[in-house]
């Protein structure tokens, strides 16, 4: 710092380059990062990335049933969606658990100015999201 207590220009450069690495950092765990959501006591599971990208969906043969095919193709709508909502659920999760502490170090700066390429923070669906419309339309 100088005599007036402010920091200096290289000061301010060094902690914002840092903080541009602590993101990256975390981006490319999130990149990597699965996570799971189940439905059904596990008869259907969904595999989401930690961005947000459903990669995987399994569904249990042990849904279907051949007699009741209105019925079976209900239940297995349901499960799909309580498992997908769960997987992104755990997603939301990894990524505050990852991106939260970064923001909290922005104080407030990162409000009103935006973070770009931070995938999918606000991409998930919250408490008071509306079932069958886009996160954030209830």
């Amino acid at each position: 710092m100088d005599p007036g207590g402010q920091m200096d220009m290289q000061q301010l450069l060094a902690a914002a380059q840092q903080m541009q690495d602590q993101l990256m950092n975390a981006q490319r765990e999130l990149a990597d990062a699965e996570v799971e959501g189940t439905a059904g006591g596990g008869l259907v599971k969904a595999r989401v990335n930690g961005q947000g990208d459903l990669v995987d969906l399994t569904i249990s043969p042990a849904v279907i049933d051949a007699g009741e095919p209105a019925e079976t193709a209900e239940t297995v709508a349901d499960l799909v969606l309580a498992a997908v909502r769960d997987a992104y659920r755990a997603a939301a999760e990894l990524q505050q658990e990852k991106m939260g502490p970064l923001a909290a170090g922005l104080g407030g700066l990162g409000a009103g100015v935006g973070l770009p390429d931070l995938p999918g923070l606000p991409g998930f669906p919250g408490p008071g999201d509306a079932p069958g419309r886009p996160p954030g339309i209830g």
